[in-house]
């Protein structure tokens, strides 16, 4: 009797842990399956609709809170070094430290003013989604304030091409969706501007 009570209590276990993703929280297992999360991993964040200058919004945070990977996807491009100088031009140093990936729905995602990049994060490794990327931080220019630059745009020329990977289209309705759980994807706005524009900012 004790042993068939011992089965039955290892039986409810096994069901617990494979119907969710930790033992004990209300994450689904299957979460990590989806396509798209939102990318800083924190409790408290807020963001803005709209971004000066151009189509890209800054997310706040704690320093130090987690930045995670979009969607799956490749390593296109890092910044292991801070190389902002203040009264600098606007300019490929005002991200700081930053890491882009290229989805595999064809669309780049940049996220900077990080803290720390996650070893072994580099060109050309595979991510993902929800994938540790970095923390969030105030390098580049940042006005000392911790937040994650995110952009959404097309890899046009992938490396270098600083003016398009810093956003091209706006992440907000993106960003509310994935932060409810949804799924909707930036792909075909982004293909509409890239058709448009011919990968020209």
């Amino acid at each position: 009797m004790r042993l068939l009570r011992i089965l039955s209590s290892l039986t409810v276990a096994a069901v617990l842990l494979t119907g969710y993703g930790v033992a004990g929280t209300a994450e689904p297992a299957n979460a990590a399956t989806k396509t798209y999360v939102f990318p800083v991993a924190a409790k408290n964040v807020s963001w803005h609709k709209t971004h000066a200058g151009y189509k890209a919004t800054d997310i706040f945070a704690a320093c130090g809170s987690k930045f995670v990977a979009t969607t799956s996807g490749v390593v296109l491009e890092i910044s292991l070094k801070d190389k902002f100088k203040k009264g600098m031009k606007d300019g490929p140093y005002n991200g700081g430290l930053f890491v882009s990936i290229l989805g595999d729905d064809g669309v780049r995602y940049y996220g900077s003013h990080l803290q720390s990049v996650t070893t072994g994060i580099k060109k050309g490794v595979r991510v993902k989604a929800g994938q540790l990327l970095g923390k969030v931080g105030h390098t580049g220019n940042a006005s000392g304030v911790c937040h994650l630059h995110y952009g959404i745009s097309a890899p046009c020329a992938k490396v270098g091409d600083w003016k398009v990977r810093r956003g091209v289209i706006w992440p907000y309705t993106y960003l509310a969706s994935w932060r409810k759980g949804g799924q909707l994807s930036p792909g075909k706005a982004m293909r509409g501007w890239r058709n448009t524009t011919h990968c020209k900012a």
